[in-house]
């Protein structure tokens, strides 16, 4: 036992980052015409930050805070998940089960070299306006 490690250090995304990021994913969606929620969660999925615009739909709440928390958990995009589960139907169909599992368009990880440091996710607008606003998110804080 003497030569086990007990304890690891993690990194993850700040709240001054994360504030930045949802800013500018909303912010996007204005750009291009939707109302959306943005949220970001750090290493373990926690909830960091989250920014609803105006009128954004209620239900996109969760559904952004569990995109984030997939593509934190999973350390890929929501989208890359459903491919890499898509078959078998079984595997597919048992994911999708699982609770705050998302398998659609929208969600990233937040990596920084090479680690995930957290994650980020949209909801309000199309499949494509809500990854759209999710690396506008990204690319604000130069990722």
């Amino acid at each position: 036992m003497a030569d086990v490690k007990l304890t690891i250090g993690t990194r993850s995304i700040s709240s001054a980052a994360a504030f930045v990021a949802v800013g500018a994913a909303v912010d996007k969606g204005l750009e291009i015409g939707c109302r959306l929620n943005a949220a970001v969660v750090d290493a373990g999925g926690n909830l960091l930050a989250f920014r609803r615009a105006d009128g954004a739909f209620l239900h996109s709440i969760a559904i952004a805070q569990d995109k984030a928390y997939t593509a934190a958990g999973f350390g890929m995009a929501t989208t890359a998940l459903y491919e890499a589960v898509k078959e078998p139907a079984a595997l597919r169909d048992g994911i999708m089960l699982r609770e705050r599992i998302v398998l659609f368009g929208g969600g990233y990880p937040i990596v920084v070299d090479g680690e995930v440091v957290g994650g980020i996710g949209c909801s309000g607008g199309s499949e494509e306006q809500d990854s759209i606003c999710a690396q506008a998110g990204l690319a604000a804080i130069g990722l």
